[in-house]
């Protein structure tokens, strides 16, 4: 049940990414991430595959690390609220810290995943 609420969440981020695809580049490019218009599509298809990996618990190494990988890599670098000020401060400030509650849960898929290799 909670792999399938935690998938839930990361399906919908990821699909929501595929369907604003221009806005995120447009803020990927803005942030200085290099060829956002490869790199953007490209990890939310990451967060896709290993979303479904982790929900039906295929490869559970594999995409529990790609998702601490996404989190790791997208969370500072777009939600950097320490460089602003106001209404973006605020919102990015509570992005972020989603994000890294969501990548609590990957490090403790990760961790359930290597415990079942032991």
């Amino acid at each position: 049940m909670g792999r399938a609420l935690y998938g839930g969440i990361l399906a919908y981020m990821a699909v929501d990414g595929f369907r604003n695809n221009e806005k995120r580049v447009a803020v990927a490019e803005e942030k200085g991430v290099p060829v956002p218009d490869v790199l953007v599509p490209f990890v939310t298809g990451m967060l896709f595959v290993a979303n479904l990996g982790v929900v039906l618990w295929k490869f559970p190494r594999a995409s529990a690390g790609a998702l601490v990988v996404f989190f790791l890599g997208t969370t500072p670098a777009i939600h950097d609220f320490w460089t602003m000020e106001g209404k973006a401060r605020h919102d990015n400030k509570i992005n972020f810290l989603k994000n890294v509650a969501l990548l609590g849960g990957a490090i403790l898929l990760l961790d359930a995943a290597a415990g079942e290799d032991e």
